[in-house]
C-alpha cells in the first residue's frame, strides 16, 4: 500500500503571495517519488528532458514544451523526472484573477499537453516574471495583486487550457460545477436539472455537445474516478466506498463499479500497488 503525502499550501517567500515558482531540481529534493495529493494547483512547464508522471491512474509522458496541470485533490506521482528541467508553479484556487479562474473550476483537473512552439518563449517569460515577483524581498505581505495578475497572464499564455476545450455552453459549465460539488450525494441527472433550472434533456444535450457523452455518463465518470481514488489510495472497502459516495449499500456500489470497469471493486483494488 502506497502512502499518500497530503499537502496543504503554505505561502512561501517574502511576498506571501498565494503562488510560488519552483524548479524541477527543487521538486526532486522535496518529492522523492512519493504519491501525493494537495489542496492547491500544480502547473509544471517542462523546458527540456524526458520523463513521466502518473495523474489519477494515467501515465503522462513529459518532454520539452510539455505542460502539466494538476488540480486540488488529484492524486499524482512524479515517476521519472531525473532528466527534466523546467518550472513548477504552485497556486491556490483563488490566486488567479476571477476571469482566469473559470477554466480551472468545476472539474477534477489532471491533464498534460504540448504548448505551441510559437508561444513557448512567451510562456517561459511569463513564468520568469512570476518567479521574480514572488521572490521580491521588498514586497509587503499584503501585496499580492501583481503575482495574481502575472499568474493570470501565464494561464492566458497557455490558453486554451484542457478545461477550456471541454467548456461547452454555460449550461454545461454550470452542470459540471454542480456535479463536482454534489456527486457524492446525488447521482441522477434529474437532481441537477431541477437544481439548475433546466430540463434533463437540456443538460444531456449540453453535455453531449461539450464532451460527446451524456450527462449521466459525466456523473458516472466522476463517481468512478473518486471510487478508484478511495480504493487504490485510501484502501477503503467496498462498504466504506458505498457510504462515502452515496450508494444505498455495498452491493449497489459493486454493481456500479463492475458495470463501469468490468471488475468488482475488491478485484480491481488488488491490482493496485
Amino acid at each position: 500500500m502506497s502512502e499518500i503525502l497530503q499537502m496543504t499550501y503554505q505561502a512561501a517567500g517574502p511576498s506571501q503571495a498565494q503562488a510560488e515558482v519552483l524548479t524541477f531540481d527543487s521538486l526532486r529534493r522535496r518529492n522523492r517519488g512519493r504519491t501525493q495529493r494537495g489542496d492547491f494547483y500544480v502547473l509544471a512547464v517542462v523546458r527540456a528532458g524526458h520523463g513521466s508522471a502518473v495523474l489519477d491512474f494515467r501515465t503522462h509522458a513529459l518532454a520539452e514544451r510539455t505542460v502539466v496541470l494538476i488540480g486540488p485533490g488529484v492524486v499524482h506521482r512524479w515517476t521519472d523526472i531525473a532528466e527534466l528541467t523546467g518550472d513548477i508553479v504552485l497556486f491556490v484556487p483563488t490566486a488567479p484573477q476571477p476571469s482566469a479562474r473559470h477554466p480551472l473550476s468545476g472539474a477534477a483537473t489532471a491533464a498534460s499537453w504540448t504548448a505551441p512552439a510559437p508561444s513557448w518563449r512567451l510562456v517561459t517569460a511569463a513564468v520568469e516574471h512570476l518567479r521574480l515577483e514572488t521572490e521580491h524581498e521588498n514586497r509587503a505581505p499584503s501585496g499580492t495583486e501583481i503575482p495574481s495578475l502575472l499568474l493570470s497572464a501565464l494561464l492566458a499564455r497557455l490558453s486554451p487550457l484542457p478545461a477550456d476545450q471541454e467548456a461547452g455552453s454555460t449550461v454545461f459549465q454550470r452542470f459540471r460545477t454542480s456535479v463536482e460539488r454534489h456527486f457524492q450525494t446525488h447521482h441522477e441527472v434529474r437532481y441537477y436539472a431541477s437544481a439548475l433550472g433546466y430540463s434533463p434533456r437540456t443538460l444531456s444535450r449540453a453535455a453531449h455537445a461539450a464532451t460527446g457523452r451524456s450527462a449521466k455518463s459525466h456523473i458516472n465518470e466522476r463517481l468512478l474516478l473518486e471510487a478508484k481514488r478511495l480504493l487504490a489510495h485510501d484502501r477503503l472497502t467496498a462498504t466504506r466506498c458505498a457510504e462515502r459516495l452515496g450508494f444505498t449499500d455495498a452491493s449497489n456500489f459493486s454493481a456500479f463499479f463492475l458495470r463501469e470497469t468490468g471488475q468488482r471493486p475488491g478485484a480491481w483494488q488488488a491490482t493496485q500497488p
